[in-house]
């Protein structure tokens, strides 16, 4: 179903509830119980991760956020304006800011889950910048792109910020980027970032802040499953756990039970846990520049460009589509 509303957003929403749903019911009922990080991002999670990027201990949002700042000009001129930008897992819109101005694509297709937040964002950059056409999507950020008919023929740019691949395992990354690989073609581009394996105690403290917004982060997702599935699991009952596997380069974050318990799932039945027992919410894999560039090279994507800030915390990466 498409809106079009009296400014160049064209707002489109794929109805896919009965998937997410069956999507959380695995996750719930499997023998290592998950749930997958999008499902983080309803209106108050998103609201939630708005505050955890301004924390002092979250250090890759603003460390992206000058690297874009800092080389927007570099970055036009390596990627090439008027392009059609593509942003899944958009939330905010914020990031895009800093390179839209010198990028000037012709089309930036903001893709997210929460349709609301996204449309409200997507409205806002447009009074901001009226000269781009915007095409909200509210759907998953592996969706299939249903491009405008009038920029099909356009080259093609995903802009992935926010280390964002790094939710992914290995195999899972090189799946996405395989998807990136075949939305933009040959000779499209990836604008992407990706967080540096770093000191322990950096990461440890990013994902555990002293404010405890990360730990409301993570524990509101219980609050989204609630509401898609409508059922009653009792968000007391657990609390937040986010600690770096270092052997496997990564930060867990993980839901864990405080004691004993079982709660009702339709068409499920009982779900039990035990005391301690976990719910995987997240992993958050660390990159260096060569093993990332190695792993896009399985899709087919070759590494142009790399910034990286004076403290190597962080890096935003561009590859081209062979």
């Amino acid at each position: 179903m498409s809106q079009v509303l009296e400014t160049n957003v064209i707002n489109t929403v794929f109805d896919q509830s009965s998937v997410l749903k069956q999507e959380l019911l695995n996750g719930l009922c499997a023998e290592e119980k998950y749930i997958n990080p999008k499902f983080f991002y309803d209106e108050y999670g998103s609201q939630l991760f708005e505050r955890i990027m301004q924390l002092p201990e979250y250090y890759p949002t603003r460390t992206e956020i000058a690297l874009l700042n800092q080389h927007s000009e570099e970055i036009a001129a390596t990627i090439g304006k008027d392009k059609v930008l593509i942003e899944p897992g958009a939330g905010n819109c914020e990031k895009v800011q800093y390179i839209l101005p010198t990028l000037k694509p012709k089309c930036y297709i903001p893709i997210d889950i929460s349709a609301d937040f996204l449309f409200e964002c997507a409205s806002k950059l447009q009074e901001k910048f009226p000269y781009i056409n915007i095409h909200a999507i509210a759907d998953d950020m592996k969706a299939k792109v249903d491009m405008p008919d009038a920029f099909k023929n356009k080259e093609k740019v995903i802009f992935y910020p926010g280390s964002t691949i790094g939710n992914y395992n290995p195999a899972e990354a090189l799946d996405f980027l395989k998807h990136a690989r075949e939305i933009v073609g040959k000779k499209g581009g990836l604008l992407i970032g990706v967080d540096l394996q770093k000191d322990k105690e950096i990461l440890d403290a990013a994902y555990n802040d002293e404010q405890g917004v990360t730990a409301l982060f993570n524990l509101n997702v219980l609050n989204h499953v609630n509401k898609l599935l409508d059922s009653s699991i009792d968000v007391e009952l657990f609390e937040h756990v986010a600690f770096y596997n270092e052997e496997r380069c990564r930060i867990e974050m993980h839901l864990e039970s405080k004691a004993e318990h079982d709660f009702s799932l339709d068409d499920v039945g009982q779900v039990s846990f035990s005391e301690q027992e976990r719910i995987h919410t997240e992993y958050s894999y660390k990159y260096t520049v060569d093993s990332f560039s190695q792993l896009a090279a399985q899709a087919d994507l070759k590494l142009e460009r790399v910034w990286i800030d004076d403290n190597e915390l962080f890096s935003v990466q561009y590859y081209v589509a062979q």
